[in-house]
C-alpha cells in the first residue's frame, strides 16, 4: 500500500511541476508556452478561462499533494512504535549443564570430575 501511495504522490509531484509551468506569469513573456499564442490551449479557452481552469487544476493537484504526503508521514511513523528500550531487551538464555558421567574408554586414568563454579543467571525483574 505504501508503494502505490508512494508512486501516486510522485505522479502528482510530476503533474504538479508541469501544470505550474504552463500557467502565465504577470509579465508579458507567458509560462512554458511562450506567450499569448500558446496559452489558451490551442484556441479552446480564452485566456481568462484557461487562467481559471489552470488555477483549479494547481488547487486540486495542491491538495492531493498534501494529502497524501500526510498519508506517507503517518505510515512511515506508524513502523516504529518502540515505547521503552526495556521492551527491547531480551532475558539471557539460562544454560543449563548435564550432569558428568563417568568416562567409559580405553584410558588407564580415571575420569576427572570438575566442580560446577558457574554463578546462577538472575532473572531481569520487569
Amino acid at each position: 500500500m505504501t508503494a502505490t501511495l508512494l508512486v501516486i504522490h510522485i505522479l502528482l509531484a510530476i503533474a504538479l511541476i508541469a501544470v505550474i509551468l504552463v500557467q502565465r506569469t504577470t509579465s508579458d513573456g507567458g509560462g512554458l508556452m511562450g506567450g499569448s499564442g500558446g496559452s489558451n490551449m490551442g484556441g479552446m479557452l480564452s485566456v481568462r478561462g484557461t487562467a481559471n481552469l489552470l488555477t483549479r487544476v494547481t488547487g486540486v493537484l495542491a491538495t492531493a499533494f498534501i494529502a497524501t504526503s500526510i498519508v506517507l508521514t503517518i505510515f512511515a511513523g506508524s513502523h516504529n512504535r518502540v515505547r521503552s528500550i526495556t521492551d527491547q531487551i531480551k532475558p539471557a538464555p539460562v544454560e543449563q549443564k548435564a550432569p558428568e558421567q563417568p568416562a567409559t574408554g580405553t584410558t588407564d586414568k580415571p575420569a576427572q570430575s570438575t566442580p560446577n563454579t558457574s554463578t546462577p543467571a538472575v532473572p531481569v525483574s520487569q
